[in-house]
C-alpha cells in the first residue's frame, strides 16, 4: 500500500438546485464529520448570501474520515462547488485539485445545461466521474428516463448510475463506497521538494492571507521557509491545517492532501490563486500548471455614494479579489459620480454578488452604473481599441468597424416551449445554429447570441417563456461586426457620462426614450426649464422637459396699468433665460439610482 492509497480527492458538481449541498450535508452527517447538534442545512455554505439565496457561490473544502465496508479507513477531501454559469471558473479551479467528481442529476428535471458543461469540465481534467441520480423520493421523479439521459451524456452503463435521495439519506452510503472504488488515489512524490497549488484564498485582518492549497509533492510544516514561484515572494509558514469543516490546525500537510497554509503575508498582491508554493531552502524546479486567465464578460462602474469612502472601496476590492480571482477592477473617474472603479465580472449574478458582498462585509454604500460588455473598435487608421467603458467610445467619423462579443449558447427546453424560446432568441438578434432532440420531449438548441443582449434580462425572459423549465449555459465565442452606436444622455445641454451606453442602432430610440422619461420623473424642477435629451452623436433622438418652477411675480400688483405687469413678466422671463445659460442642474443621487438600477434585469435566486 502506497502513501496515497487511503486518500481520495473529489468534487460534487451539478446544475443549479440539483442537490449538491444537500448531498454534502448527508455525507458529513453519515461520516460523523459534523456533530448532530451542529448539523444544519447547507453546512458548507458559509456566507449569509449563500444561505439567503439558496445557492452556492464559493467552493468549500472539507476533510472527511470514512471507514469503508472492508474495514479500511480512508481520508476524503471533498470540495462542494457552485452550479451557476457565472461561477464556472470556481468549479474549474476546484476540479484541478481533484482526481474524481460526483456528478449529481435531479431525477425530476434530468440533464440540464450546466450538467453538460460541468461533465465536460471534469472530462477535460481527466477526472473519474461517479454519476448519481438524486431526488428519487419525489413524486415527479423519472429515474429510468433520466438514467438514459445521463448514460448518453457521459457514455456509462445504466447500471453504474447510483440512485439516491440526498434529503432522506437513501443510497448515500453507496456513493461513499463508489468514491473509494472508482476515484483513483492522488499522484505525487511524498519525498520530493514540496509543491502546493493555491486553489483559493481569503484575507484575515489579523493573520493576513490564508491560502487554500492542494499538496502535490513533499510536505509543509510550521516555520518552514516558503517561496511563491510566480511572484517570488518569500516568507515563513505560521500555521498549516485542514478543513473539518472549520479550519483545524495540524502539525504537517503532506503530499496528496488538501488544507490551508498561513504564510504570514499581509500584502494581498504577493500571493495569488493558481500560484505554486515551494520550499525557499530547496525549491522545486518548475511550478505546477496554474489556471487559465479568466476573461471578464460584463463591466460596470462601482462608485461610493459618499466620495470619502473611495480608499475603503479600493482596499475592499483588493481583499475581495484575493477570494475571487475572476474579479477585475481599475480606477475610473466620472464627472457625475466622482472617483470609483471600472469592474469586470463573469456575469450579472456575479456582479450582483460582488456588489452585495462589498456592502455587507465592508460596510460600503455603492452605486453601480449600467452593465455593459467589452467591444472591439477598429479605427480608420487601422488601430484596434478594446472598449469596456462607453465614455471611451470614439466619434463615429473615426470608426471603420465595431465588433461585439458573441456567445455560443446551449439551451435545454421541453419540446412544447421550443417555439417561444426560438422567438426570444431571434428577438435578441440570435443566430440559429443547431437543434437536437435529446429525448422525445426534451430539445437542445444551439444559438449564437450577442453577449450584450443576454446580459440584462435574457435569463428572466427565458424562464418566463418556458414557464421555468428551460436551462441556459454559454461560453464566449468570438467577436463579430455590428451596427453599434454610443447613446448619450444630456441634461441642460451637458453630457452625463455615467449614463452613456453602447447600444445596437435599431434599439437606440427605445432605450433613449425610456431613459429620458425615467430621468424626467426624478430630476427636481428648477427655476428654469431643463431639457433632458437622448443623443446619438450630434443627432437628438428623444427629448423630455422638466417644467420650470414659476414664482408669482404679480402677487403684489393690485390693479393699475397693464404695462407694469408686463414689465415684471418680461423681467422674470429674461432672468430665467440668463439662469438657463449659466445655471447648473444638480442631478440628485436618487435619479442615478432610479436610472442605473437594474430593476427587473437583476438575477436573484436561481
Amino acid at each position: 500500500m502506497t502513501a496515497f492509497d487511503h486518500i481520495r480527492n473529489f468534487s460534487i458538481i451539478a446544475h443549479i438546485d440539483h442537490g449538491k449541498s444537500t448531498l454534502a450535508d448527508r455525507i458529513l452527517e453519515l461520516t460523523g464529520t459534523v456533530a448532530e447538534r451542529e448539523m444544519r442545512d447547507q453546512v458548507l455554505d458559509r456566507m449569509d448570501l449563500e444561505r439567503e439565496r439558496g445557492i452556492t457561490i464559493k467552493a468549500q473544502a472539507v476533510r472527511i474520515c470514512y471507514k469503508a465496508e472492508d474495514g479500511q479507513e480512508y481520508e476524503f477531501n471533498l470540495i462542494d462547488t457552485p452550479g451557476h454559469v457565472d461561477f464556472t471558473y470556481e468549479v474549474s479551479r476546484s476540479l484541478a485539485a481533484c482526481e474524481g467528481a460526483v456528478l449529481v442529476v435531479d431525477a425530476t428535471q434530468g440533464v440540464e445545461a450546466q450538467t453538460l458543461a460541468n461533465a465536460l469540465l471534469a472530462l477535460e481534467n481527466d477526472l473519474e466521474i461517479v454519476p448519481v441520480l438524486n431526488k428519487i423520493d419525489l413524486p415527479g421523479a423519472e429515474p429510468d428516463k433520466r438514467a438514459d439521459e445521463i448514460a448518453s451524456v457521459i457514455g456509462c452503463p445504466r447500471s453504474d448510475i447510483l440512485r439516491i435521495s440526498a434529503k432522506t439519506g437513501e443510497g448515500v452510503p453507496a456513493v461513499l463506497e463508489a468514491v473509494v472504488h472508482k476515484v483513483p488515489p492522488p499522484q505525487g512524490d511524498p519525498d520530493g521538494p514540496p509543491r502546493a497549488l493555491i486553489f483559493d484564498s481569503v484575507y484575515d485582518q489579523y493573520r493576513g492571507v490564508v491560502a487554500f492549497v492542494r499538496m502535490r509533492d513533499g510536505s509543509f510544516r510550521k516555520n518552514d521557509p516558503i517561496l511563491a514561484m510566480a511572484t517570488g515572494r518569500r516568507s515563513e509558514i505560521e500555521e498549516v491545517g485542514i478543513f473539518s469543516p472549520d479550519m483545524q490546525k495540524t502539525d504537517v500537510l503532506r503530499a496528496g492532501e488538501v488544507g490551508y497554509i498561513i504564510p504570514g503575508i499581509k500584502e494581498v498582491a504577493d500571493l495569488r490563486v493558481g500560484d505554486t508554493l515551494t520550499s525557499a531552502a530547496h525549491p522545486a524546479e518548475e511550478p505546477l500548471p496554474g489556471y487559465r486567465d479568466i476573461t471578464p464578460m460584463v463591466f460596470c462602474g462601482l462608485f461610493p455614494v459618499d466620495g470619502e469612502d473611495y480608499p475603503e472601496l479600493r482596499d475592499a476590492l483588493e481583499k475581495l479579489k484575493l477570494n475571487d480571482a475572476s474579479l477585475h477592477y481599475e480606477p475610473e473617474t466620472s464627472k457625475a459620480l466622482g472617483f470609483g472603479f471600472r469592474c469586470g465580472f463573469l456575469g450579472l449574478l456575479h456582479m450582483d454578488i460582488v456588489r452585495e458582498r462589498l456592502e455587507r462585509e465592508f460596510g460600503l454604500d455603492l452605486l453601480a452604473t449600467t452593465p455593459n460588455v467589452r467591444y472591439e473598435v477598429e479605427l480608420l487608421t487601422g488601430e484596434v481599441l478594446g472598449i469596456s467603458n462607453p465614455v471611451d467610445f470614439p466619434d463615429a467619423g473615426s470608426i471603420k468597424e465595431v465588433r461585439e462579443p458573441y456567445i455560443a449558447a446551449t439551451i435545454l427546453v421541453p419540446a412544447e416551449y421550443v417555439g417561444p424560446v426560438m422567438e426570444l432568441c431571434n428577438d435578441k438578434r440570435g443566430r440559429f445554429e443547431h437543434m437536437e432532440y435529446l429525448t422525445a420531449d426534451r430539445v437542445r438548441l444551439d444559438y449564437a447570441l450577442p453577449l450584450a443582449e443576454i446580459v440584462l434580462d435574457f435569463y428572466d425572459l427565458l424562464k418566463t417563456k418556458s414557464r421555468g423549465y428551460a436551462s441556459l449555459d454559454y461560453e464566449l465565442k468570438d467577436y463579430e461586426p455590428g451596427d453599434l452606436v454610443r447613446l448619450d444622455i444630456r441634461v441642460a445641454g451637458e453630457v452625463v457620462d455615467a449614463l452613456s451606453l453602447i447600444v445596437h442602432e435599431d434599439r437606440a430610440y427605445a432605450v433613449g426614450r425610456g431613459l429620458v422619461e425615467r430621468l424626467r420623473k426624478k430630476i427636481p424642477r428648477q427655476l428654469f426649464e431643463v431639457a433632458i435629451q437622448a443623443a446619438v452623436g450630434s443627432r437628438i433622438i428623444a427629448r423630455e422637459n422638466v417644467a420650470a418652477l414659476r414664482k408669482d411675480v404679480l402677487a403684489k400688483c393690485y390693479g393699475g396699468d397693464i404695462t407694469r405687469k408686463r414689465k415684471l413678466l418680461e423681467k422674470q422671463k429674461a432672468g430665467k433665460r440668463r439662469m438657463k445659460m449659466v445655471g447648473n442642474v444638480e442631478i440628485p443621487q436618487e435619479a442615478f439610482l432610479a436610472v442605473l438600477d437594474l430593476g427587473e434585469g437583476k438575477e436573484g435566486k436561481r
